[in-house]
């Protein structure tokens, strides 16, 4: 363990980072989806749908490699999202025995409207936020993501 995990300061934070990133997540999604008027997706299907958007078409290996994801999870969430009109299977290119998952217009028209409600909701509650409170959460987005890569980049 390095010097720095002991420090009680961090390792404090540590918790509570972990501890409230989740419900937060939770939180965002449901209020997004009421705001939105949008249906119940859970949340690794938003996961599966935020990486199709990213990546475009993807193998469901591929996309099992990119979440983490066990192969017979991403089998059943595909199942359920092809289902719902979310995603669309075809041949892979170049290669006639496997196929590629990608993302249908309905997906990408619930993507929009839920990124729009979630902005939204977040926005007015950052308003309501104290100056201090402000000023941290302009740069909160930036210091995730380079913790996010960190994590990413261990592999463990």
């Amino acid at each position: 363990m390095s010097p720095r995990a002991s420090e009680p300061d961090l390792a404090g934070a540590a918790r509570r980072l972990s501890a409230e990133v989740g419900p937060f997540r939770r939180t965002l999604l449901t209020t997004a989806r009421r705001s939105g008027d949008l249906p119940d997706i859970p949340d690794a299907q938003i996961e599966v749908l935020r990486r199709l958007d990213a990546d475009g078409w993807s193998s469901p290996t591929g996309l099992g490699r990119a979440l983490g994801l066990a192969r017979s999870t991403v089998s059943n969430l595909v199942a359920a999202m092809e289902r719902d009109r979310l995603v669309e299977r075809r041949l892979a290119r170049g290669d006639g025995r496997s196929t590629e998952v990608g993302l249908t217009a309905l997906a990408r028209r619930r993507l929009a409207v839920y990124d729009a409600a979630a902005e939204r909701v977040l926005v007015e509650a950052m308003a309501a936020a104290s100056a201090t409170d402000r000023r941290v959460l302009l740069e909160v987005g930036e210091v995730l993501e380079r913790l996010r890569q960190r994590l990413e980049e261990r592999g463990d």
